[in-house]
């Protein structure tokens, strides 16, 4: 017996050791697992988009109607009308506010005070001056403590709700992780993130055209040039990255043709529009793994942003965007138009970008609006140093994006930026064509990206150029052909 009651005593004692042993290594080991919060670090606690809220619903689809057969069915009884002893005050409009139900079954509840209604039907008692109480159809909650979401701000495309609860266990527990030197300091709780935030959209980016063109193009009716120049416009002002005056110039001194500079930009719009829906719709074979990022031109002299995602296993730009904000909306926008080539989430997807926290809250809007049907993790890789694994692991995807950027920033450069958004647009269309599918590539053994067997017919770039358009025109009319069967 007590060599039994020591072995008791020992494993107490070993299950003990094992539990501070796993404390120590959950606070100052970082795990793989962990190292997306970077070390739970208050100071990027910011950076970090919080979990869907409780929405509670008050939205019921019966009426009074309804309750009074409800109760004919179960209970056997009748609801009658009011029985009135005297005159009818009630305005014959007045019905009840949440099963609405006419002023028949209404009576006063406060006597002769006659400011609140009671209903007979479903025992709502209300005032008939206001309806605000009943405008409301749900109300966001916070999920940690179930406390009422209050409106905070007005942002230009979503509206900031925030868990005020100073009891939240959310809140408790980032407060734990700041130092009291700097709780003490001024607007000391302001400088972390540490209540519950919700960001509601005012705009569906879901339902946005990802289809639009430039306007102001120029027709394929040409009056004093032809195809064939317009084919050497593109060729040396995306293909060799020539300014629209360098390209004006190369073509008067190279072939003795003379031409402004604003016909070679609508030479160009004109093709992007005809360019871009087969660039968009082609099939790419897309891997598992997608790596994204962003990066700002000018245009007017104002910074504006061009997002990139790209598959990392054949290295095709399949999302961009351009924008005049780093706001989550362009960030939907560029993963709709990348998610199109999937026709389901692959089981070991991975989606890689920085540090940024637009990806992540781009990423719960997805499962939002797809009611948990597109749902993923973004792997953010932080830093430019390996200082956890998973940046150790993922670096070489975030290279490869990285280096698409300095690749576009180096046709980009001779710009000097854009004039109009329009301008960054088709330029855009034009270089990510190039790019896909004229561009050889080194890492494949300099050979297109996508091999697309009508331009392996063409001898020379201008030569491709004219059937890319081709191919542009006939994907245009598939579409909408597809769009006139889906009508009828």
């Amino acid at each position: 017996m007590d060599i039994i009651l020591y072995l008791l005593n020992y494993i107490k004692y070993q299950n003990k050791i094992i539990g501070q042993l796993l404390n120590f290594i959950c606070r100052y080991i970082p795990l793989k697992q962990w190292a997306f919060d970077d070390s739970h670090s208050p100071k990027y606690q910011k950076f970090k988009i919080d979990e869907l809220p409780k929405i509670i619903s008050f939205k019921q689809d019966w009426e009074w109607t309804d309750l009074i057969s409800y109760y004919k069915q179960r209970y056997n009884k009748t609801i009658k009308p009011v029985f009135r002893r005297g005159e009818c005050n009630i305005p014959e409009d007045c019905r009840c506010h949440l099963c609405n139900a006419p002023f028949q079954y209404l009576m006063w509840n406060d006597g002769k005070k006659k400011s609140q209604l009671l209903c007979k039907v479903c025992q709502n008692r209300f005032s008939p001056s206001d309806n605000s109480r009943f405008s409301k159809t749900s109300v966001l909650r916070c999920p940690h403590c179930s406390h009422t979401l209050v409106h905070k701000k007005d942002r230009k495309h979503f509206i900031i709700h925030k868990c005020v609860n100073p009891k939240c266990p959310y809140y408790l527990h980032n407060l734990k992780k700041v130092d009291k030197e700097h709780l003490e300091e001024d607007y000391g709780k302001n400088k972390y993130k540490l209540h519950y935030i919700y960001r509601e959209f005012t705009i569906d980016f879901f339902k946005m055209d990802l289809n639009s063109l430039p306007k102001n193009a120029s027709s394929l009716k040409f009056s004093k040039f032809d195809s064939h120049v317009m084919s050497l416009c593109l060729t040396l002002h995306i293909n060799l990255g020539l300014s629209l005056r360098k390209t004006k110039q190369a073509l008067k001194d190279l072939y003795n043709i003379s031409i402004s500079h604003q016909t070679i930009a609508n030479y160009c719009k004109t093709a992007a529009i005809c360019v871009k829906p087969f660039v968009d719709n082609y099939d790419y074979s897309v891997g598992k793994v997608f790596t994204a990022d962003e990066t700002y031109i000018k245009i007017r002299g104002i910074k504006s942003y061009i997002w990139f995602i790209m598959d990392a296993a054949k290295r095709s730009i399949i999302g961009y965007q351009v924008s005049d904000n780093r706001g989550v909306g362009p960030c939907i926008l560029a993963m709709r138009m990348a998610f199109k080539h999937l026709k389901e989430i692959p089981k070991d997807f991975k989606f890689i970008a920085d540090g940024y926290s637009a990806y992540p809250l781009a990423a719960q809007q997805f499962f939002r609006e797809s009611k948990g049907k597109i749902n993923f993790d973004i792997t953010q890789v932080i830093g430019l140093t390996n200082d956890d694994e998973v940046s150790t692991e993922f670096r070489p995807f975030k290279q490869m994006i990285e280096r698409l950027n300095r690749t576009y920033k180096a046709s980009y450069r001779t710009t000097n930026g854009f004039d109009n958004i329009d301008g960054a647009n088709y330029d855009l269309a034009l270089w990510v064509a190039y790019y896909n599918f004229l561009r050889p590539h080194k890492h494949n053994k300099y050979k297109v990206l996508n091999k697309v067997d009508e331009l392996s017919n063409a001898d020379n770039m201008p030569g491709k150029w004219q059937l890319l358009i081709y191919l542009g025109q006939q994907t245009i009319l598939n579409l909408q052909k597809a769009e006139g069967s889906n009508c009828s």
